[in-house]
């Protein structure tokens, strides 16, 4: 017996006549491992009075275990999960309830040993040809952070349909580019290498590829395009697509439903794509394009630029300059590894697999992630969950609360925030499935009839053991465990929330929604009782005004002792009407010297989720800050984002605004801002889908040349017309009523003046 620790990759089960088989890819810093389990079996569990359909093969056991209502449960034992899945098929609509059926054998065996990626193993080793593999094992979790090997990898094809010309490769100090043709015909600096033709280049690449022998495989676009396009190509020339470890075959998985995502099956390693990660991550840009985001975070972009006919310009480097077209294959390989490295997004990826349980590539799966951390737990308090969707309730639960603002333009402005708040009420007021089964006498009510146990939980101390990882992290300046530390505390509500959820209750989701609601007016009315004027609540914030009178360094005491003194209002509230210790937190954690509450467009009420403010940062320089307004909004144009930020500057800093408002409706006018007038919009279905209601990017996407996911376009005289299809000249018109007036109107409302006011007399000339 020998000892190994690593850390998971791939997970993989099948049905065989002796049972179950699976097995894991894992990293280890001897190499690539796998852990093989024969002869395992599929489990569920009944109602210990349920019958079962005749012609089931399954063994029956009596366990110490029940339903979250306290009837006991037997386990099912299958052989085969075909044979699980048959006894589910049968359940469906005769009434057999059973519980935890659609768990996934592969899932449940690390669940049990509550092994979410690193882990110790014990078992007999034995070396396969590039691998080691484990067998009659014991498995546990350990603390371990792997040093995964990646390949950042972008492929060329000659258009959308035709054959792969050039694929790249590089990382920790590998590069490579294969492409097809004569190195005698091509002389060049760069790492090529030469192949007479397609297949020839594919058998090359994945002969490369397994010497290299990633654990990780980076990407843009990564499955969707080059992994898809790699295996149809594979496909349609007979070559085996065995990109995965031990020769096995990989598969890209596609997407059964509109709306979902391919799914790469590679056994051994994972395929991280840019664009899904840093989404994952909580990065947020106006467009994904790696041109863009290479542009914004790096400072440099693609050799071919967005706006370029890509394929055009690729086939002609393919015909003319195939160095070039390699060196521009190569470029991309390189810009995708540094944001990766610019973002952390690797670690941020290893650290979420690591406290959730769900595999490195897998995006969203808030709801296995919860499965993954209580199940097992819930198990240990000898109780069985539903399957997911077997309860059906007529009640609802709200969102978050939103208080009605008060509209206007405001000095010095305090952003008092609850941290984490949805967190923080199921710690403090014990929100749990368990203990909402079992409340006990001395329960804690909730809201919907809920009362919940003192004693016996399980997701407040989940979140509490998150939040000292969390903590941790930051003390340590581990940004990207802090940030998926946060992301998946906060997952926990809109999971059980979500009718996606086996323990989906109405009343455990108004008990943590209706409590916020209570938690902010209360705290709102505790405010303005000290004599304080709260402008707007916003879910876990409350924005206070101090007035003019109020200098910056009184405004920013004023804000920490009201933080102080509500954090002891509210441990003093607890205890006495539910000797409760409060985990509310209230923090300071905005000044904003200038503020903008706006109203509705074409209301005199005021808006909920849009506002703009100026303040100092950590640096000591003034900025501004925006929410939900037209400059952060990607569907509005370059002209409104650039105008409202330069209007709002100059108002909230006491500059002239009127001449710049007329100057830039006069530019407009005379075609200098031509270039900022281009709407850009992604068309979420097929074309020929859109029937009714064409909104304007759809018909300006019917008149272009060459449609992609993305439509830029203009608006004209003749209405929205492509980029590459432009005829008509630019309605200025339409510009300065939908973009530059209503950019201007939200602000210029509070200080007496209006677009139009001030540029009526310059626009009647034109």
């Amino acid at each position: 017996m020998q000892q190994v620790a690593g850390f998971l990759l791939t997970r993989h089960w099948r049905d065989t006549p002796s049972g179950i088989e699976i097995w894991y890819w894992a990293w280890t810093e001897q190499g690539a491992l796998r852990l093989y389990f024969p002869a395992q079996q599929a489990v569920c569990f009944v109602g210990r009075d349920a019958a079962l359909p005749t012609g089931i093969d399954c063994e029956r056991r009596q366990l110490a275990l029940t339903d979250l209502g306290g009837s006991p449960v037997d386990g099912l034992y299958f052989r085969q999960q075909g044979e699980l899945r048959r006894l589910r098929e049968l359940a469906t609509g005769s009434g057999l309830l059973l519980y935890e059926s659609d768990i996934k054998p592969s899932d449940r065996l690390l669940m049990e040993r509550f092994v979410t990626a690193a882990f110790s193993a014990e078992g007999n080793l034995t070396c396969r040809p590039g691998y080691r593999e484990l067998t009659h094992l014991r498995l546990k979790p350990t603390a371990l952070q792997p040093a995964l090997r990646y390949l950042s990898l972008d492929i060329e094809t000659d258009g959308m349909q035709g054959e792969i010309i050039s694929i790249a490769y590089c990382g920790q100090g590998e590069a490579a580019v294969l492409i097809q043709g004569e190195a005698a015909d091509w002389p060049s600096d760069l790492p090529l290498s030469w192949f007479a033709d397609e297949a020839a280049l594919l058998r090359g690449f994945l002969g490369a590829f397994a010497r290299v022998d990633p654990d990780l495989i980076l990407g843009w676009n990564l499955i969707n395009f080059d992994l898809d396009y790699l295996e149809r190509r594979c496909r349609r020339l007979h070559i085996p697509f065995q990109l995965g470890r031990g020769g096995e075959p990989a598969a890209i998985l596609q997407p059964q439903q509109s709306g979902q995502q391919r799914i790469a099956s590679i056994p051994g390693r994972v395929a991280l794509d840019g664009i899904d990660n840093l989404r994952a991550a909580f990065w947020s840009f106006p467009s994904f394009s790696l041109n863009h985001v290479a542009q914004t975070l790096l400072g440099e972009g693609k050799l071919i630029a967005d706006g370029a006919d890509k394929i055009a310009e690729i086939r002609r480097l393919f015909r003319d300059d195939r160095p070039a077209l390699a060196a521009y294959n190569l470029a991309d390989c390189r810009l995708v590894e540094r944001i990766f490295a610019k973002t952390d997004l690797i670690n941020f990826c290893l650290q979420r697999a690591r406290m959730t349980g769900l595999t490195l590539g897998r995006q969203g799966g808030s709801v296995a992630a919860f499965d993954n951390l209580y199940l097992p737990r819930l198990h240990r308090a000898g109780a069985v969950a539903f399957d997911v969707g077997t309860r059906s309730f007529s009640d609802t639960s709200p969102g978050g609360y939103v208080m009605e603002s008060q509209p206007g333009l405001y000095d010095n402005v305090l952003v008092l925030d609850f941290k984490s708040l949805y967190p923080s009420i199921i710690r403090t007021y014990r929100i749990d499935p368990f203990g909402m089964a079992r409340p006990g006498d001395d329960a804690i009510p909730g809201y919907l009839g809920a009362r919940f146990s003192r004693t016996q939980s399980i997701l407040p101390e989940i979140i509490t053991d998150l939040w000292r990882q969390r903590d941790r992290a930051k003390q340590e300046q581990n940004n990207a465990l802090s940030q998926a530390v946060k992301i998946i505390m906060n997952s926990f509500y809109g999971v059980l929330g979500s009718g996606g959820c086996r323990f989906y209750d109405p009343q455990l989701a108004s008990s943590i929604t209706r409590r916020g609601h209570q938690i902010i007016t209360r705290s709102r009315d505790w405010l303005e009782q000290q004599g304080y004027r709260v402008i707007y609540g916003d879910t876990d914030s409350l924005f206070v005004l101090l007035g003019a009178k109020f200098s910056e360094d009184q405004s920013i005491a004023t804000g920490r002792m009201l933080a102080q003194q509500l954090n002891r209002w509210w441990d003093e509230q607890l205890q006495r009407e539910f000797k409760l210790e409060s985990l509310l937190e209230i923090e300071f954690e905005t000044h904003f010297i200038r503020f903008l509450m706006p109203t509705i467009r074409g209301a005199e009420t005021g808006s909920k989720k849009r506002y703009a403010g100026s303040l100092r940062n950590r640096s000591g320089e003034l900025e501004l800050r925006f929410k939900g307004l037209e400059s952060v909004r990607s569907d509005w144009t370059p002209l409104a984002q650039n105008f409202q930020r330069e209007l709002y500057r100059r108002v909230f800093f006491g500059q002239p605004y009127r001449e710049y408002v007329r100057a830039t409706a006069k530019a407009l006018n005379a075609g200098e801002l031509d270039a900022q007038l281009v709407y850009r919009k992604r068309l979420r279905r097929r074309l020929d889908e859109y029937r009714r209601n064409l909104p304007p990017h759809v018909q300006a996407a019917r008149k272009a040349k060459k449609v992609g996911r993305w439509v830029s376009y203009l608006i004209t005289v003749n209405g929205p017309e492509p980029l590459d299809n432009l005829h008509s000249v630019i309605d200025y018109q339409h510009y300065a009523d939908a973009q530059l007036a209503p950019a201007a109107d939200g602000i210029l409302h509070f200080v007496g003046d209006s677009f139009e006011r001030l540029t009526a007399d310059q626009l009647n000339l034109f």
